[in-house]
């Protein structure tokens, strides 16, 4: 398999990836300004289920940006070793 195609591969998925880390930050904000707003509203019970949730999407969001730095660092060391 020749290096352009790794290369090429790896880009699309670093692509697609940040593609999703957007969609999953603006989900995170909008989830925190919902909890707060609840929250100051006098709805106590619901900063707890929010703050569980966001810290699951704080976990996917450092799950995917591992993988795009693993991606990352794979395609140029097969760029090196051309």
């Amino acid at each position: 398999m020749s290096g352009t195609s790794v290369q090429g591969r790896s880009l699309g998925a670093i692509d697609a990836v940040t593609a999703l880390l957007v969609i999953l930050l603006m989900v995170q904000m909008w989830l925190l300004t919902a909890t707060l707003d609840a929250f100051l509203a006098g709805e106590a019970g619901t900063a707890i289920p929010g703050a569980i949730v966001s810290g699951l999407l704080f976990a996917a969001c450092l799950g995917l940006y591992s993988f795009v730095m693993r991606l990352d660092r794979e395609a140029r060391r097969q760029q090196q070793q051309e």
